[in-house]
């Protein structure tokens, strides 16, 4: 029988493979993974040399085989089909420079598996990194713009509806906390990242004596993740990352919302600087608040991506699987870039917004914010139940002929309502009932902890920069650390030399 001729499907690999996916996975490699891959490969030279698992002449010779490769050609190069990925063209280009019997060398002990996720997590601990930064720079402009406002008297809503008398610094400190259990979780999510799995090899480590905490010592890593099944199964590190952000996401666009109605001429409360605005091509008057726009759509864009990478590890087998790898590592990446575009935007136009405090004060001023300091004077100075005056001033609202009612007129309807439900005149002075009504008095009697009062708050953001403080000294740490390991490496290779 005649032999037929291999057509292009029936070896590796099809053209179609090259196209849509080992083409595409090269250049990301290039983009994101072509330092972790070099970094890894001295480390684990270093380490085979001192476990006496290769010669020094031969840890020698593949340092200088490292040094000697052209980043930029590398980072430049155009996949041609002739390797499958990164590691092989990298592999292939030290065979070239010291020959393929000392290169090989180099394969003992290690799998692309542990190389892989090694260099994912170096990548994204870098990530983590720069959102917790900026996340911590908005922050402090936040907690000095709320400092400014600590008896900037505004209405809060409650189911979109205006509700109760606050400040704007109470409110800021919302999102003042709120960003503080951000950072905490990308902490957290750092701490699960920097491990390192290099070692697990393909995912049952190797016979070879070798030295995980070493390498991960020198890749600045801050201890291993250390079952070698769970080094190559795991996501979490991942997922844990990206929900981190999600979360993140999900709290700062909610405050773009507001920031956004806010900027409406309907409310007028704040003001962007013609910095931040657009006008329309056809409409003169319009200022057009569309950096807050961006930031709202480079959330949800970083929030989307952050669960399109979740949903593509859910339910994937718990081992070596490519779901984890090559194709989802760019969305994460993304991700993290438009977090942090969204923040930096956001901080920029935060900056120098303009904040109109006599608007806000005549919103806190109408539609009967006040009614609860109300009521609760009544139930003090009357000795009447809660409900019972909650019943009177109920019924007092509703008498009045519209939102904007004076406060005499608020009081003497109170005083009628008064003699037809208790069947009595009020006993309480007309001066604290007046006080009542007062928004800022409203916000000065609630010093509870956690409250709008001026002082409250302010004690508030004083515990908050000390927190922001601590966050920063965690930031600069792990910062450092990553800026050195390098030069560890580097200062290990001249002591071979």
């Amino acid at each position: 029988m005649g032999s037929r001729q291999e057509s292009d499907t029936e070896k590796f690999p099809a053209p179609i493979y090259t196209e849509s996916v080992l083409a595409q996975n090269f250049a990301d490699a290039q983009k994101y993974f072509l330092r972790p891959l070099l970094l890894i490969n001295y480390a684990h030279a270093l380490m085979l040399s001192e476990q006496g698992i290769i010669s020094e002449d031969e840890a020698r010779e593949i340092l200088r085989g490292l040094d000697s490769l052209d980043r930029q050609k590398i980072a430049e190069a155009k996949y041609d089909g002739t390797i499958e990925d990164l590691y092989f063209f990298v592999e292939q280009l030290l065979e070239q420079a010291i020959g393929e019997e000392i290169a090989g060398k180099l394969r003992i002990a290690r799998s692309r598996n542990d190389i892989d996720v090694t260099m994912y997590r170096m990548r994204l601990r870098e990530e983590i990194l720069k959102l917790t930064g900026g996340l911590n720079a908005l922050r402090v402009t936040l907690t000095g713009l709320a400092r400014d406002h600590l008896q900037t008297v505004m209405p809060a809503h409650t189911h979109t509806q205006p509700a109760q008398p606050t400040t704007l610094a109470h409110y800021l400190s919302a999102v003042i906390e709120f960003l503080s259990r951000d950072i905490a979780r990308l902490r957290a999510a750092f701490a699960t990242v920097n491990r390192s799995p290099l070692g697990a090899c393909a995912i049952t480590t190797t016979g070879f004596p070798i030295n995980r905490e070493r390498t991960a010592e020198l890749l600045g890593f801050e201890g291993l993740a250390e079952n070698s099944y769970g080094a190559i199964a795991s996501a979490d590190y991942l997922t844990e990352s990206v929900a981190a952000l999600a979360t993140a996401m999900i709290n700062l666009g909610r405050f773009v919302q507001d920031l956004l109605l806010w900027a409406t001429q309907e409310f007028s409360f704040i003001r962007l600087t013609d910095g931040y605005v657009q006008c329309s091509s056809i409409m003169p008057q319009k200022r057009n608040p569309v950096a807050l726009e961006h930031a709202r759509v480079l959330a949800s864009r970083a929030l989307g991506q952050a669960l399109a990478a979740m949903t593509a590890v859910h339910n994937t087998p718990f081992g070596d699987i490519v779901d984890v790898e090559d194709d989802l590592q760019p969305l994460v990446f993304s991700a993290f870039a438009d977090a942090q575009r969204t923040i930096g935007l956001l901080a920029g136009a935060i900056s120098s917004i303009e904040i109109d405090k006599e608007q806000l004060r005549e919103k806190a001023s109408n539609s009967f914010l006040t009614m609860t300091e109300l009521a609760d004077t009544l139930a003090r100075e009357e000795r009447l139940s809660f409900k019972a005056a909650h019943r009177l001033v109920a019924e007092t609202v509703k008498r009045m002929p519209n939102a904007h009612a004076n406060p005499a007129l608020i009081l003497d309807t109170l005083q009628n309502a008064a003699k037809e439900i208790l069947g009595r005149n009020l006993r309480t002075p007309r001066e604290k009932l007046e006080a009542a009504l007062s928004p800022m008095n409203f916000v000065e009697v609630r010093a509870v902890i956690g409250g709008p009062a001026p002082e409250t708050v302010e004690r508030f953001l004083s515990g908050q920069e000390k927190i922001a403080a601590g966050d920063k000294q965690w930031w600069e740490e792990k910062t450092t650390l990553l800026a050195k390991f390098p030069q560890r490496i580097e200062a290990e290779i001249m002591s071979d030399k």
